[in-house]
């Protein structure tokens, strides 16, 4: 991606993941943080899923509560 287009909303979720752990190219990184500056959608988008990524890092510091396991076994149908 050499050009400076300015990406979709599609295009640029798509690479959101990848923006957010740091694992674009320059000229990639450079277009999704275009769009995330210029998109207020995209934008509330983006801090929520670097939010989330923070918190759940956080929460794998600890061991989740058994209430919490049993549940999630409950729920895929494994209890």
């Amino acid at each position: 991606m050499t050009d400076r287009r300015i990406l979709s909303c599609e295009e640029a979720l798509r690479r959101l993941a990848d923006y957010l752990n740091r694992e674009l190219e320059p000229p990639e990184r450079d277009a999704v943080e275009q769009h995330v500056r210029l998109c207020r959608e995209c934008c509330s988008r983006a801090e929520f899923e670097r939010l989330l990524k923070e918190r759940l890092a956080e929460l794998g510091r600890e061991p989740a509560p058994a209430r919490m396991l049993s549940r999630i076994r409950e729920l895929l149908g494994g209890d």
